[in-house]
């Protein structure tokens, strides 16, 4: 424990216990203290060295929410290492009024971190408040960031509008191809979370000159097609398909 944070609780100590006889204070002004005090002792959690102090100092704030939270939630979920905090810090931030977290969300769409831009738009798409379609920008489909950019499409899918699912698909069909297991697989669930109006937008990818844009648009599509089908199974079977020549149209 720090020395001021020492300070801080001999204070209060002496204040509830009557010891501090330079100040006299009625039950209401203690009892502000005693709330400042606690949100001071909050915040200051979420930046503590111990993962496990920093998920119950989120866990706090979340049970209480309060306005003064909503900056520094938003600041440490640009930097927060562990997984399971940046969850609970979301939590945290959904508990909060859209009046409040929407403007500070929307504010580190423009950040230089990655993290900063990838957490607040995985928080986005957990509070789900359709004012924040029109920051989800081609810039940030396309992010080079593979985290922001799988934050950006799980958003997208969530917040589109009725109507402007063909042209969100065609945007996201671009980045057919792109990446590992685990980022193409994220694609395809966002396309196949947009239903038939992704169809017309893999026709352009499945004839593409990369045969990984390809075999994406093949398995992407039999993911639409047949749901129980497993990710690994069905890139397999398009890189197989396309290997030997085929579009994948056959029987179509």
């Amino acid at each position: 424990m720090t020395r001021s944070s020492l300070r801080t609780e001999e204070v209060v100590s002496m204040t509830v216990t009557g010891q501090d006889t330079n100040t006299r204070r009625d039950t209401d002004t203690g009892t502000d203290a005693d709330v400042d005090t606690d949100a001071a002792r909050a915040i200051g959690g979420l930046a503590d060295e111990r993962a496990s102090v920093r998920l119950r100092a989120a866990l706090a704030i979340g049970s209480a929410p309060d306005p003064r939270y909503v900056g520094p939630l938003v600041e440490r979920c640009a930097t927060e290492p562990e997984f399971f905090v940046r969850d609970m810090l979301t939590w945290a931030l959904n508990r909060h009024p859209v009046t409040l977290t929407l403007p500070a969300l929307l504010h580190e769409l423009r950040s230089e971190r990655p993290q900063a831009r990838s957490q607040a738009l995985h928080t986005l798409s957990k509070i789900g408040d359709p004012q924040a379609w029109p920051a989800i920008t081609r810039a940030l489909l396309t992010d080079p960031d593979d985290e922001v950019a799988r934050s950006a499409w799980r958003a997208a899918v969530v917040l589109v509008p009725e109507g402007e699912e063909p042209v969100l698909a065609t945007v996201l069909a671009t980045q057919l191809g792109r990446g590992g297991h685990e980022t193409q697989l994220s694609l395809s669930r966002a396309l196949v979370a947009l239903g038939e109006p992704m169809v017309a937008a893999l026709l352009p990818a499945r004839t593409a000159a990369d045969p990984a844009v390809r075999a994406h648009a093949l398995a992407t599509e039999k993911l639409l097609r047949d749901p129980d089908t497993g990710f690994a199974f069905a890139i397999e079977e398009a890189k197989r398909v396309v290997a030997l020549g085929g579009s994948g149209q056959e029987g179509h």
